[in-house]
Parts: C-alpha cells; structure tokens; sequence
C-alpha cells in the first residue's frame, strides 16, 4: 500500500473527527472482521496524519488497545510511516502482514462509537492556531517525536498507564495537523515528555 507521504494534512478530514470516525465505521462494511488496510482505505487519503490518528485511537481505545501486542503493532505501523516521512519518500508502503491484520467487525464498531462519544467536543476545540507548528517543514519534528513514542512502545506494555498516554500523544499529533491546530502540537509535545519520563522511572 502507498500514500503520500509528503502531504501532512488531507484536506479531506481536516478539523472534522466525528465525519472521520462515521467514514471509518463503514470500512470493511460486508465482512465478519476489519483489516487494517480496510481502516485506512476507508479514509480516502494515505498521508502521515490518517496513520498517526489510527495508530493513536486504536492504542487508546479499551476494546482494542488493551489488547496484549496491540500497542506494539501500532507502533510499527508509526515507525514505518514516520521514517519513511523523514526520508522524503513521496509514498508511504507498509508490508502485507500489517495491512492484513484484523479484528472482529462486532468489537470494532463498539470501540467506533465509544469514540463518538467525545468526538463533536474535539471538533469544537480544534481551530487553526500557532500553524507554525503545524506546517512544513513542522511536521519533521512532529514525525520524529512519533518515531521516539513508537520506538518506546513495546516496553509500555509493561508499565501501567503508558501506552494510553503515546496513544493520546499520536492522537494529538494528528489532530494538529489535521486542524493545523498547533496547540494539539505543544499538548503532544508535553504529553510525549511526561509519558516517556514515566516510562523511565517504570522501568528503572
């Protein structure tokens, strides 16, 4: 699967999550289970934001996230995406055996609507604000702070709380730069400081 890589904010789901998540809960409609490239297909753009947002709400979501090896497979899926942003590719792949991997369609969709929940709040907060860090060349560090969450993930599994926080921080990340909103920037910022400093003491 390919994407553009180059193209942080799709101008197809900016500032609009509860119209993002209605788009996702069609993926995959006509079948017992929902594969990841289902997910991102059904988001009508292959750019580094849509990844972050899935990598960051299906950490965060309690169905799914708690899932031992979830958080992990998210985190690949952000490495692959964030190198390949920061070494200019124009095209973002990702292997077979990522695309491929699935949940069931009964579980996806309760975790969906969960997420509907806060969706039209978020909506209402984000507005485009301090786009200096949010606009090219902005979005380097963004990727790179994401590489670093991704990278510290598989040892979150392990300390309470911690992979909720880089799922929330990735969720921020897109956000912003969905929104061009760049407080959700500087909140992600905080929370990628916070959450890998716990991480640290957790695992000393």
């Amino acid at each position: 699967m390919a994407g553009e890589a180059t193209d942080p904010e799709p101008e197809t789901t900016r500032g609009d999550l509860g119209r993002l998540l209605a788009r996702v809960q069609g993926a995959g409609r006509h079948a017992e289970s929902v594969s990841l490239e289902a997910i991102l297909d059904s988001l009508g753009q292959r750019s580094f934001a849509p990844f972050l947002l899935v990598a960051g709400l299906v950490t965060l979501a309690p169905l799914i996230g708690d899932i031992p090896g979830v958080p992990t497979l998210m985190a690949a899926l952000v490495v692959l995406a964030a190198v390949q942003l920061l070494a200019g590719r124009e095209h973002i792949w990702l292997p077979n055996w990522l695309l491929r991997r699935r949940v069931s369609r009964a579980r996806f969709v309760a975790v969906i609507r969960w997420m509907q929940r806060p969706a039209h709040w978020i909506d209402r907060l984000l507005k485009p604000r301090l786009t200096l860090l949010t606009r090219p060349p902005a979005h380097l560090p963004v990727a790179l702070t994401c590489l670093l969450i991704a990278l510290a993930m598989p040892p979150m599994e392990v300390v309470p709380f911690t992979a909720s926080g880089a799922g929330l921080a990735l969720t921020l990340f897109a956000l912003a730069l969905l929104a061009h909103d760049g407080l959700m920037a500087l909140l992600g910022y905080f929370l990628t400081f916070g959450t890998l400093t716990m991480v640290i003491i957790g695992l000393a």
